[in-house]
């Protein structure tokens, strides 16, 4: 048998053919993977949901609004008890003034408005510093600040280094910041715009969707 000549048309119909066994191979891998990654995303959406609100029943329509002060919409997810009156809800907010950018938090209210909780859902702040905030603003930290319990509006929401009331994390004030801009988002929008379970037209939108967006 004559063997090939290593040519540059060779060489390309070879090139390509890896090429396309790579695409393949990739986008089984893709399809095969996607289902657990977006089941995973909603688990952890859900734990998040349950452990950031005050005890409730049920969960009523997800809806998503836009902030006064963002381009992206949060969501919302009002909790509801036995009567199907709310006694709280929890939003999924997000800031872009990390240190490292994105922040997303899942962050939830009582029916006073009050914070009841939160757990940071996606970050990239640098480790053993603006990682800490998850500890540091619920306490679990010697020394730290404790944000449950304290109603925005109520309170500045500022870290005092910009004349507010709240210790910024330990040589991460830019963190601490973000964090706060996250907060103060979630309740401007759910709290302040969202009153007895209306709210703008032009800003509310309800939410259907089956998967979690992957951001």
């Amino acid at each position: 048998m004559a063997k090939p000549q290593s040519n540059f048309r060779n060489m390309v119909i070879a090139l390509l053919g890896v090429t396309l066994v790579a695409s393949a191979s990739l986008g089984l891998v893709y399809d095969a993977t996607k289902a657990p990654i977006a089941k995973a995303e909603m688990d952890k959406q859900t734990n998040a949901i349950a452990a950031v609100l005050p005890a409730f029943d049920k969960l009523g329509e997800t809806y998503k609004m836009l902030p006064a002060d963002g381009k992206d919409s949060i969501e919302i997810f009002p909790a509801l008890d036995a009567n199907n009156s709310e006694v709280g809800k929890a939003v999924k907010t997000y800031t872009n003034k990390g240190f490292s950018g994105y922040i997303e938090l899942m962050v939830g209210f009582d029916k006073q408005g009050s914070i009841s909780g939160f757990k940071v859902l996606k970050h990239a702040e640098t480790p053993g510093l603006g990682s800490k905030m998850d500890v540091w603003f619920s306490n679990a930290e010697k020394k730290s600040q404790n944000i449950i319990g304290l109603t925005p509006g109520s309170i500045e929401l500022k870290v005092t280094k910009d004349g507010g009331n709240i210790d910024a994390i330990t040589a991460a004030t830019i963190t601490s910041r973000a964090f706060l801009d996250a907060i103060n988002r979630a309740n401007a929008t759910a709290n302040s715009q969202y009153i007895d379970g209306s709210s703008s037209a032009s800003k509310k939108e309800k939410h259907n969707e089956q998967e979690p967006q992957i951001q």
